[in-house]
């Protein structure tokens, strides 16, 4: 990063091409952020690839990848119910795609000059494609199983027939703000960490550069580094559940309705 960027927190985010490729007028290069994305999908199917050797003896790789996957089973037993095992691997692929961007996300690949990490989840676009994907799959399983009495969903049951007119369209809209607040939520959660861990990462140098009284501007911009790194791993686990387990209970809503 140069001087003059330096006190920059959004310089971050900037996609930048690669690899350069127009076609018919269509811009389809290759850009930082379909690398990481590649990076974490390659993280993900080694992952994997270390924990499917189905040793008599298990070692501690595969000890991690059945693991995971009895906590993705227990998720989805739990959220969606009976008939939520055929959903199991998209919650598993949605769960650990976000977990593992969101770890890379965060890795100091900065102290090594010429290399910069890419957050692809601080990025509207990624997280949006990802919610409203979700929230397809919903509308697809829900139609497809119940027909248009899908669209009681948005009949409470119980309620009084005189407050229909305000109930439902109350309920519609709650339904459709649902792949809004996914995106939204996760969007702005590591968006939020990664411009922190920028500012502090500024007053540090700025602190180290001045000297004198500036020392203790570092020092005390280190500390906030440290104790935001540490709220960051956090956030990464967290960000990648409230996905997945939102996901997960508006599937049992399309799959079993009320």
């Amino acid at each position: 990063m140069s001087a003059g960027a330096a006190i920059n927190p959004m310089e971050q985010f900037e996609v930048g091409k690669l690899i350069k490729f127009d076609l018919l007028g269509y811009d389809l290069s290759f850009t930082n952020s379909a690398l990481f994305m590649f990076v974490v999908a390659a993280l993900l199917f080694v992952f994997m690839l270390g924990g499917m050797k189905r040793a008599l003896v298990p070692g501690k790789w595969q000890l991690m990848a059945e693991g995971a996957v009895g906590f993705i089973d227990s998720m989805v037993s739990t959220s969606i119910g009976k008939g939520g095992k055929k959903f199991a691997p998209y919650i598993f692929s949605l769960f650990f795609f976000i977990l593992f961007a969101n770890l890379v996300g965060i890795l100091p690949l900065a102290v090594v000059p010429g290399l910069h990490t890419f957050a692809v989840t601080s990025h509207i676009t990624v997280t949006a494609v990802l919610a409203f994907f979700s929230f397809g799959i919903v509308l697809a399983v829900g139609l497809w199983k119940h027909g248009f009495k899908f669209f009681g969903l948005f009949v409470p049951h119980g309620a009084p027939l005189w407050l229909m007119p305000v109930i439902i369209p109350v309920e519609f809209i709650s339904f459709m703000v649902r792949p809004f607040s996914l995106g939204l939520r996760l969007f702005v959660a590591m968006t939020a960490g990664h411009i922190l861990l920028e500012v502090f990462g500024s007053f540090a140098v700025q602190g180290l550069n001045a000297g004198g009284i500036g020392y203790g501007v570092w020092f005390a911009s280190m500390l906030m580094i440290i104790g935001v790194s540490a709220l960051e791993l956090l956030v990464c686990a967290i960000q990648a559940y409230v996905f997945a387990l939102l996901t997960s209970l508006y599937l049992h809503d399309a799959v079993h309705l009320h």
